[in-house]
């Protein structure tokens, strides 16, 4: 009942998060480009979970490689965040979802759990559709901008994270969404000077973006991200990956809807090579190999 229950809220954060590049152009549209909207949004959710963290005493005790693979989850996805305003959303999504492959890889040769050979398909699968997409173009298969590098980066570090989240003794969702959000909050912050101007006074509108970044925090980044966190725990990483694949489809149909973003053929190709890919992970359902145990 429990894997059933975190895999219900993993599907259900993913699609949420498909909408999630409205509010980042919202924001860059009020004043706030590049990283900057993106640090407004998680230095709000900063200011929402400090006090339940706090009150909760939830951070006490916790295990530090596992406040750090959170951590670096929040940065993981503060490059997600940004890449919308630098790339195509389908396609910053597709990139970011490589990360069964990265998740495959890690558990493999960093940790030794066995990988079954249909998981190995997978990597193949997923590494083929990267290459199609990123050669779509008749170049090299690499990225072609600061939004597909970004989401790239971002998809890799959070395979790691939630390897990190996994193997570690479970930290109380107050204070890991807490711990989330300042990892993202501190990367915004370092991004923000190097990708845009910092936003002059005037040309903010302050009380509309205030609004949009304390909704979108609240959504996202609170409520969301601390359901995301509790059933990560309970989840094999590449399972976590794969469920999240919600989000591609609801991305895809409101960048293509709203925003007349269309990908070509070819990138179509690639895009269905990395789902199938995350058909892969999944088929058939069993444990990756040998976990270690938690301690604590």
């Amino acid at each position: 009942m429990t894997g059933a229950l975190a895999s219900a809220i993993v599907a259900g954060t993913g699609a949420l998060w498909g909408l999630y590049w409205l509010p980042v152009r919202g924001l860059a549209d009020l004043g706030l480009p590049g990283a900057w909207g993106t640090l407004a949004i998680t230095l709000c959710a900063v200011a929402l979970l400090a006090p339940v963290a706090l009150v909760r005493r939830s951070l006490a005790g916790a295990d530090r490689v596992a406040l750090v693979a959170v951590a670096l989850g929040g940065g993981a996805f503060a490059l997600y965040s940004v890449a919308f305003l630098y790339g195509r959303v389908a396609l910053v999504i597709l990139l970011w979802f490589l990360t069964p492959v990265w998740s495959t890889l890690i558990a493999r040769v960093l940790l030794g759990w066995a990988v079954p050979p249909l998981r190995l398909a997978a990597i193949a699968v997923g590494l083929a559709g990267l290459g199609a997409m990123l050669g779509a173009g008749g170049g090299p298969p690499v990225p072609r901008d600061a939004g597909e590098w970004m989401g790239l980066a971002g998809g890799v570090i959070w395979a790691i994270s939630t390897t990190g989240i996994r193997t570690r003794p479970e930290v109380p969702p107050a204070g890991a969404a807490l711990v989330f959000a300042l990892g993202a909050a501190v990367t915004a912050a370092a991004l923000a000077p190097f990708l845009e101007p910092v936003p002059r006074a005037g040309g903010v509108a302050l009380w509309p973006a205030l609004g949009l970044a304390l909704a979108t925090a609240s959504l996202f980044w609170v409520v969301s991200t601390a359901a995301l966190i509790w059933a990560a725990a309970r989840l094999e990483p590449a399972r976590v990956g794969i469920l999240l694949m919600t989000e591609v489809a609801v991305g895809a149909a409101s960048a293509a809807w709203l925003d007349g973003e269309r990908l070509a053929p070819f990138e179509l190709a690639g895009g269905a090579l990395v789902l199938a890919a995350g058909v892969l992970e999944l088929w058939p359902p069993g444990r990756m190999g040998r976990r270690r145990p938690r301690s604590g």
